[in-house]
């Protein structure tokens, strides 16, 4: 193939936007969006509909033991190490129609492409179809590629819970997607994700693709506060271990620490439970989360320790009992230069507007990124909404990234 032809590629537009909506119609939310939790009923359709694509595209299919999908395009040189490019098909359980699906069925039409033109690429690529990246209904959130990646035991992640008490192994039997191959067994030369931003940067900077440098660090505090059950009307105020006053001190707190280390960094409040969650008692006991983001690891650490002993002051100021569990964390990570360049060449190749940009949210190429040469590619999202059924992207948007994946593809896999 000669270098003018190949820059004339373009995927078939028409056939990834079809793709997508009909993907969507498999577990369709109630406003428009999607719910295909992992390894549900819904998910486990999707998974036999990418499967059914995927085979019709002439590619060979591999289960490892997290139910990881892998679908392999041959390459010339079979015993190179493949380029691996994907992302997740499972949603929130008001999940929008593109996070995690448009990189996964971007790698298919790339694929797909590939066959229209007759390119052969020298090294083989695989599309990947991660298991509980979303976490929503499996804690934590990443699973599949986090026991990939070392970070979990495959006995760890079998043994979650759902919030019925149904594991993640059983369901993965239940839905049939126990594999055989050793989760981890697979080497990668380099790995490739394209994901919509998740967040309002690029639509506001007027850009097209993003060009994914590092991912935030993350970690995830869950808080425990005792406070004593009261009458709220005959309980006075001086003599109150309000836990619920407490809670709203600490998300003043959070919020304040996140802003005074701008930029790069953010602070949040997650689930909130109260008990007894009456309108007449003072909560006894309030369990939440702080989601803690940075960009650097030294802002991360300093903090995840303030705002660590602010919540003690606080609680103790109040009367109220405290406790705080680690229950996921993360270092930040900056993807491998090599790609992002290959990245940026491409978008401007394409002619495409581009920017730098972090990853705000966690992805399954942040785990990754530990045990192989990776990187993302992100297009903008309308008004940064997702994990949300209003979660929206123009078809220009998603046409532009999944053109800038496939000419990365054919960078990174060697085009023949």
């Amino acid at each position: 193939m000669t270098a003018i032809a190949e820059d004339k590629i373009r995927i078939n537009e028409d056939r990834l936007w079809n793709s997508l909506m009909e993907m969507a119609t498999i577990g369709a939310g109630v406003a428009g969006g999607c719910n295909r939790q992992a390894l549900t009923d819904a998910d486990n359709e999707g998974r036999h509909r990418f499967q059914s694509w995927c085979e019709a595209a002439g590619l060979t299919l591999g289960v490892d033991q997290m139910g990881t999908m892998y679908a392999t395009r041959r390459g010339t040189r079979p015993d190179e190490l493949p380029v691996y490019v994907g992302s997740h098909l499972d949603t929130q359980p008001t999940g929008g129609k593109f996070d995690g699906v448009l990189g996964v069925l971007s790698a298919l039409e790339v694929v797909r492409t590939l066959n229209d033109q007759n390119v052969r690429t020298e090294r083989s690529i695989v599309i990947v179809n991660w298991t509980n990246e979303e976490g929503s209904r499996f804690v934590p959130s990443m699973l599949g590629s986090g026991v990939y990646a070392g970070i979990y035991s495959l006995d760890y992640a079998h043994g979650r819970k759902d919030q019925q008490g149904r594991t993640l192994g059983a369901e993965l039997v239940r839905t049939g997607w126990l594999g055989e191959e050793r989760v981890g067994s697979r080497i990668m030369h380099a790995y490739i994700e394209y994901h919509i931003e998740q967040g309002p940067i690029l639509e506001a900077e007027g850009q097209t693709i993003g060009v994914v440098t590092h991912g935030q660090g993350q970690s995830w505090l869950e808080v425990t506060l005792t406070g004593r059950e009261a009458h709220t009307g005959s309980t006075p105020m001086n003599m109150r271990a309000n836990a619920g006053l407490a809670m709203a001190r600490i998300f003043e707190m959070v919020h304040g620490i996140a802003m005074d280390n701008q930029p790069g960094t953010a602070g949040s409040i997650g689930q909130v439970l109260f008990s007894p969650n009456s309108r007449n008692v003072l909560p006894g006991k309030v369990v939440f989360t702080i989601d803690i983001r940075a960009v650097e690891k030294a802002k991360l650490d300093s903090m995840c320790a303030t705002i660590e002993a602010e919540t003690h002051k606080i609680a103790a100021a109040l009367g109220v009992g405290c406790s705080i569990e680690p229950i996921g964390h993360y270092d930040p990570i900056a993807f491998d230069s090599g790609l992002v360049s290959i990245v940026r060449k491409s978008a401007d190749k394409l002619g495409y507007k581009n920017m730098d940009i972090y990853s705000g949210a966690g992805h399954d190429a942040c785990w990754v990124a530990r045990v192989a040469p990776a990187t993302m590619i992100m297009c903008p999202c309308s008004g940064g909404v997702s994990h949300n059924e209003a979660e929206e992207i123009t078809r220009e948007w998603g046409v532009a990234g999944a053109n800038v994946l496939l000419h990365s593809l054919l960078a990174t896999a060697g085009s023949v």
